[in-house]
């Protein structure tokens, strides 16, 4: 038979196990729904000059995204990664807020195309996304 003093124990335990399986899944949840829309531009340099990328984020979810990068890659026609920049684009995009951007790529001359993401944020309670 249980005593008094093994009760708060018990509730307490399953409180403390209740938060940290919450914990767990938010982080999962933030991944599976990348909240962001990117347009943008390419302006290559001439000659060996670097690519600039103009564009702005918009913040599609419905809650406020902090400390937000992106990132922007030079492909080749094999999928090979040429060049890479990456900006720091805000530290708070409210939800539906937009935020412009600009990125210099390394002058990559045999880049076919280029792929720009969010590559790093926080979202809600502070949790960091990384995609």
């Amino acid at each position: 038979m249980p005593t008094e003093a093994m009760v708060p124990i018990g509730r307490r335990h399953a409180i403390w196990v209740m938060a940290v399986g919450a914990l767990t899944l938010i982080p999962g949840l933030g991944r599976a729904q990348e909240p962001f829309h990117l347009a943008y531009t390419v302006e290559r340099g001439s000659g060996s000059g670097p690519t600039r990328i103009n564009g702005r984020v918009v913040n599609e979810g419905t809650f406020e995204a902090s400390d937000v990068y992106v990132t922007a890659e030079a492909i080749d026609p094999s999928g090979k990664v040429l060049g890479r920049g990456i900006v720091f684009v805000s530290p708070s995009i409210p939800p539906r807020g937009i935020v412009p951007f600009s990125i210099s790529v390394p002058a990559a001359p045999t880049a076919t195309s280029f792929r720009v993401r969010v590559s790093s944020y926080r979202q809600g309670i502070g949790q960091q996304q990384a995609g």
